[in-house]
């Protein structure tokens, strides 16, 4: 369920992009917000699974021995 808008939210988040924004860059500004408020949301009403729960399911290792963006 999407949060009411807070119009100075949405008014610091614009602020905070280039000059040269397009809309597709503010859509996803919007989406990411909306995606972290909500994983918090899930978080705080205990909505959550292990990480070793889902990797199991999904037939991934449990320990990645890489690191991103390491050569």
């Amino acid at each position: 369920m999407s949060a009411i808008l807070n119009k100075a939210d949405a008014y610091k988040l614009i602020d905070r992009l280039p000059s040269n924004a397009t809309w597709e860059d503010l859509m996803y500004e919007i989406y990411v917000r909306e995606a972290i408020e909500q994983g918090v949301e899930d978080s705080n009403a205990g909505r959550t699974k292990d990480v070793g729960e889902i990797r199991r399911k999904y037939g991934l290792p449990e320990y990645i021995s890489h690191q991103i963006g390491s050569n």
